[in-house]
C-alpha cells in the first residue's frame, strides 16, 4: 500500500514537472512575425511563454491574407521552420487567392490538409520540435481548428480551441450566408462538435459565453483572454517625438474589408470638407477587398482630404500611430457586435496615447470604460463628423488627458504579460 503511494506521489510529481515545460503547439492560419502587417497575438504569447521556459510552435500559412503573396517559402519548398526570438514558426504553403470567392476556400482547405498531414510526421523529420503536450486551434475559420483537433488527438495531446471569431454566426449576420444554406448547416454542426471535443474553450470576446453556453458548452469549459498589447513596441515610439505637422490627422489603420463599413468614414470626411474644415485630413492604413471601392468612391466624391497608404509591418505601427492626432474604430452595424469587440487595432490604439473615436455598436466597449475618447453610433456619417470636428475644437490638453486614460487602462488590463498568466492558468488547470 505504502509502495503504491510512493508511486502516486512521483507519479503526481512527474506530471507537474511536466506542465511546466510543456510543449505547445498553436494552429493559427493567418499567424505572422513582427516584419509583417496583421496581428501578432499567438507570437506575443509565444515569445512570452518562452521566456518562462515553455516550448511554442505556431503552424501557419506562408500566403499572406492581407498582402495576398507569399512570403515565407521558396518555390520548392512546401513548408519550412523558422525560428524568431526565439519562437519557432512551422510555415506551410497553402493556395493562392485574391478574393473571399471559391480561391479563399481552397486556401482554407489546403491549410487544414497541409497542417493536419505534416502535424503528424514533424517530430519524426525534426526531432527537436518535440511530440505536443498541448494543442491550440485558433479561428477565424473552423478548418484550422478541425486540423489541431486531428493532431491533437494523434499525439493523445490537450486540445484547446481558441473563438477569435464566431464562425459561422458572423457570416450570416453580414449576410453572405443564411442560416438554412447547407454550407452554415454544416458549418453550425462542425462548431459543436469541436465544442464538446476541446478541453478549453478560450474567447477574445467579452460576452461570446453566452453564445458558447447556447451551444450546449458547460460554462467552466469558457475562459476569456482578449487581445493585447506588447507595451516594449510602443515604449520605444514614445521615446522618439514625431514631426510637428500643422494639419489635424485622423488615422485609421487595419483591414479594409466589409466589416469595417469605411465608407462610412468617406462620407464623414465629405462632410467635414463640405464645412470649410481644410486643417482636418483622413488617412487610411490597410488594405483588403474593399481598398479599391473605397478608392473609387473617394474620387467619385472628390475628397481632397483623404489619403490611402499601404499596410505596415507591425513593428512600425507605433511609430506611425504617433503621427495622428485622433484614431478612428469604425465596425459594420451587426449583431454579431452584441458578444462584444476585442480588435487587436483597438488596443494598439488606446497604449498610443492617442483619444479614440468609436463608431461601433457593442457592449463592454473599452472606450467607454476607459473614457479615452468619443463613441457614436454605427453607419452615422454626421455622428461621426460631429465628433471628429469637437476634437479638432477640444484644447490639445484634454485630448492628451483622454490618450493617457487609454494607455493606463491598456496597461492594467491588456499587457501581454497580464493575459498570458490567464492562459498559463488555463494550461495548469
Amino acid at each position: 500500500m505504502e509502495s503504491r503511494r510512493r508511486r502516486g506521489f512521483w507519479l503526481c510529481m512527474k506530471n507537474c514537472a511536466s506542465y511546466e515545460h510543456m510543449n505547445i503547439w498553436i494552429f493559427n492560419h493567418y499567424a505572422v512575425t513582427p516584419d509583417m502587417p496583421g496581428g501578432t497575438r499567438h507570437f506575443d504569447f509565444a515569445r512570452e511563454l518562452t521566456r518562462r521556459g515553455w516550448q511554442v510552435a505556431i503552424w501557419a500559412s506562408s500566403f499572406h491574407h492581407g498582402l495576398r503573396k507569399e512570403v515565407r517559402l521558396s518555390s520548392a519548398e512546401n513548408w519550412q521552420i523558422e525560428e524568431v526570438d526565439g519562437v519557432r514558426f512551422v510555415w506551410l504553403r497553402t493556395f493562392p487567392y485574391e478574393g473571399n470567392d471559391w480561391r479563399r476556400v481552397i486556401n482554407m482547405v489546403s491549410y487544414m490538409l497541409r497542417a493536419w498531414q505534416l502535424g503528424r510526421k514533424l517530430p519524426r523529420l525534426v526531432p527537436e520540435i518535440g511530440r505536443p503536450d498541448v494543442v491550440i486551434g485558433s479561428s477565424v475559420h473552423l478548418l484550422a481548428v478541425l486540423a489541431a483537433y486531428g493532431v491533437a488527438t494523434h499525439y493523445k495531446a490537450k486540445f484547446i480551441m481558441e473563438v477569435r471569431d464566431l464562425w459561422p454566426q458572423t457570416i450570416i449576420d453580414m449576410g453572405e450566408l443564411s442560416a438554412r444554406h447547407p454550407i452554415t448547416q454544416l458549418l453550425r454542426a462542425l462548431e459543436r462538435f469541436l465544442y464538446r471535443r476541446a478541453e478549453r474553450i478560450i474567447t477574445l470576446l467579452p460576452r461570446a459565453q453566452e453564445y458558447i453556453i447556447a451551444c450546449g458548452v458547460l460554462q467552466e469549459k469558457i475562459v476569456w483572454i482578449p487581445n493585447g498589447v506588447d507595451l516594449s513596441r510602443f515604449d520605444f515610439a514614445r521615446a522618439a517625438v514625431p514631426e510637428c505637422h500643422k494639419d489635424f490627422r485622423l488615422m485609421y489603420m487595419g483591414a479594409h474589408g466589409q466589416a469595417n463599413a469605411l465608407d462610412v468614414l468617406l462620407q464623414a470626411a465629405k462632410i467635414v470638407q463640405d464645412l470649410g474644415y481644410d486643417e482636418i485630413r483622413f488617412i487610411l492604413v490597410g488594405d483588403g477587398p474593399e481598398k479599391h471601392k473605397l478608392m473609387a468612391l473617394a474620387k467619385a466624391l472628390q475628397l481632397r482630404n483623404v489619403q490611402f497608404h499601404d499596410p505596415v509591418p507591425k513593428s512600425e505601427v507605433p511609430k506611425i500611430l504617433g503621427e495622428a492626432d485622433v484614431l478612428l474604430f469604425n465596425l459594420e452595424k451587426t449583431k454579431v457586435f452584441k458578444y462584444g469587440i476585442s480588435s487587436n487595432k483597438l488596443f494598439d490604439y488606446m497604449i498610443s496615447g492617442k483619444p479614440v473615436i468609436s463608431s461601433v455598436e457593442a457592449p463592454d466597449n473599452p472606450i467607454q470604460k476607459a473614457h479615452c475618447g468619443l463613441t457614436v453610433p454605427p453607419r452615422d456619417p454626421e455622428a461621426l463628423a460631429e465628433a471628429v470636428i469637437k476634437l479638432y475644437r477640444m484644447p490639445k490638453e484634454e485630448r492628451e488627458a483622454m490618450g493617457r486614460r487609454g494607455r493606463e487602462f491598456v496597461e492594467e488590463h491588456h499587457a501581454i504579460p497580464v493575459l498570458v498568466e490567464k492562459l498559463i492558468r488555463c494550461l495548469e488547470e
